[in-house]
């Protein structure tokens, strides 16, 4: 794979690069690079994250070495209940390696890093401190404010999250750090602060992120019709799915489209597949997409119906999250233990 090959498949599905002159230097000059993603392990990972672990399979199709940070302490910093981090630490490092699985992803150049593995090292806190002298509240605010979860009463701990985050980069040993937009203002402070105590910048790619469910959009942890838990069964995917806001002819706003253009149709192409749309022949018989925007076309013109997609994108979700769930029995024990009710 050439250097313009590369470039075209880490910048595809991406909403910004910081930037791309870097990028373009990067795979010029290193033949092994390195990238991360950092996840705090409070949530409960759903469907959305098919976006970032398919942008990690594209980097590990590039050729670089990709580390999955699973942040247990940025999850303490973010509210989660220290007695559950360890539990938490064990789900996720069973179920995104089986979203790896589930998409075909070669993961032999993939690891997983434990947050206070190396966080907690005296060098790591000297680094975090001197930050913390240089970074005003401010900007520790503004950083943290898409990301951290806010209230009427914020605590010290959203400070202190994005500042290590920045420290992060140099302590992976990465080029690269790779987020969800949202992560933007803190992939921003990174490369504004890493520089005054002395080390570089880094390398930033962010991809958009995808809509909830549900009218607003966003995915809530309250709402559980919002988004798609990865232990969802076969029946309650259907349910959400057949309940969700899709209006017939909108995209904006639609989460069962972006889905099917940051996931289910990346997977299709990458496998030289089409997405198929079963259809009774009363209603015009099957429909067969190779692209995204075919399917959009049709969806705004109204030849495919919500409810017929629906369908078809409930079949493809259960296919997806079958060796996620897999891999979770015998372990139930272990999910209430991360995330009581």
């Amino acid at each position: 794979m050439n250097v313009d090959e590369k470039l075209a498949l880490i910048k595809r599905n991406t909403q910004e690069i910081v930037t791309e002159d870097e990028l373009i230097k990067l795979l010029k000059t290193k033949k092994q690079p390195a990238v991360y993603l950092g996840t705090a392990i409070t949530g409960r990972p759903h469907v959305g994250y098919f976006m970032w672990v398919l942008k990690l399979a594209d980097f590990l199709k590039a050729g670089f070495k990709v580390k999955l940070l699973l942040a247990d302490i940025h999850g303490a910093l973010d509210n989660c209940p220290w007695d559950l981090l360890e539990n938490r630490f064990k789900y996720y490092s069973i179920v995104i390696p089986a979203m790896f699985q589930a998409i075909g992803a070669d993961i032999k150049n993939f690891e997983i890093v434990k947050g206070s593995d190396f966080q907690l090292d005296k060098n790591f806190i000297l680094d975090t401190l001197k930050i913390s002298t240089l970074a005003s509240v401010h900007d520790c605010t503004k950083a943290a404010s898409d990301v951290v979860k806010q209230s009427g009463s914020p605590k010290l701990s959203g400070l202190i999250y994005p500042i290590m985050q920045a420290v992060d980069e140099e302590y992976l040993k990465v080029d690269i750090q790779y987020g969800g937009i949202d992560q933007r203002k803190i992939l921003m402070f990174a490369r504004e602060y890493l520089p005054k105590i002395g080390y570089k910048r880094r390398i930033e790619v962010m991809t958009p992120l995808i809509p909830g469910l549900t009218e607003s959009g966003k995915m809530s942890a309250s709402d559980k019709a919002s988004k798609i838990d990865l232990l969802d069964s076969e029946k309650d995917v259907k349910t959400k799915l057949n309940m969700a806001f899709c209006p017939e002819g909108a995209v904006e706003n639609n989460g069962i489209l972006a889905f099917c253009k940051y996931v289910l149709m990346t997977i299709k192409q990458d496998k030289g597949e089409e997405f198929v749309i079963t259809r009774p022949e009363k209603w015009g018989g099957n429909l067969s997409y190779k692209t995204y925007e075919d399917l959009e076309k049709d969806f705004t013109a109204k030849q495919l119906h919500p409810t017929d997609l629906k369908q078809a994108v409930a079949e493809e979700v259960n296919k997806l999250l079958e060796p996620i769930r897999n891999k979770i029995k015998g372990k139930e024990d272990l999910v209430k233990k991360a995330y009581p009710e």
